[in-house]
Order: structure tokens, then sequence, then C-alpha cells
């Protein structure tokens, strides 16, 4: 069989599998909303940086916190109530979440900021030598 055939029948496979998995528009109840994090360390500061989508939710109802190397963020995405719709078509993922970050170094939470701005938190920590952080440390969400 020639290359460019054995090519073709790849694609179609993996077609056929994507369409297998992709569901319904309407999947019933799902698991919750899960969002996306990016994570990076910088010399100049020294600190670390977690950036973390969060479209649709209140800033003031995210919750962070910050211990012995592990930032959790959490909250809520709600559906908003529109009286006497139905619906034809629901993809956009709903309700609590909570994402747990491990830190690869110690952080002063002291340090710490959060800026909230067009749907993203970005957390900066400062990088410290002076050992893990004791107890857990609530990071304030400013809107920037």
């Amino acid at each position: 069989m020639p290359r460019r055939d054995i090519d073709r029948l790849q694609a179609e496979i993996d077609e056929l599998f994507s369409e297998v998995w992709r569901g319904p528009r309407y999947a019933g109840p799902r698991q919750g909303f899960r969002p996306s994090v990016d994570s990076f360390h910088t010399a100049e500061p020294h600190a670390l940086t977690v950036v973390v989508e969060l479209p649709g939710i209140d800033p003031a109802s995210i919750r962070l916190v910050v211990g012995e190397r592990t930032l959790v963020v959490a909250g809520e995405r709600r559906r908003p109530k529109v009286e006497g719709c139905v619906y034809q078509q629901m993809e956009i993922a709903y309700g609590p979440f909570s994402r747990r970050i491990q830190l690869p170094e110690d952080v002063d939470p002291a340090g710490a900021e959060a800026r909230y701005e067009h749907g993203v938190v970005t957390i900066t920590l400062p990088v410290t030598d002076r050992g893990p952080a004791r107890g857990r440390h609530a990071i304030a969400v400013v809107l920037g």
C-alpha cells in the first residue's frame, strides 16, 4: 500500500474517533468547570507566577490559599439565570472548581499579589530562602 494511502487511512481513522468522543451538543450534567493554568518562574524579580483563566467569574468569589509549596485556586462559575429560556445548545461548563498547583520552590505568602483582569487572574508569589510557609495564607484578589 503506498504511503499516501496509509496517511489518508490514518486521517480517516483519527476523524472517526474524534467524532465518537466529541459527544452530543448537550451531554447532561457536566463534571463542572476546570480552569486552565499556566505557571512560570522569573529570576528578576525572583518569583513564581501562576496565571489562571477564570472567564465569567466574579473576582470577589475567587479564593486563593497558599500553603507549604501549594497554591489552591477555588470558586464557582454560576450559570446565568434566564427566565423562560429553553436551551438549544449547552457547551459552557459551570459549577464549583478547585485547582491545586504544586509550587517548585518555597514562597513568601506575605508578599503574594493577585490581579484579576479580562477574565484572567495572575498570582505572583515571591520565592524565599527562609523555608516553607507554615499554615495556610489567603491572598486577596485585586481588580487589575
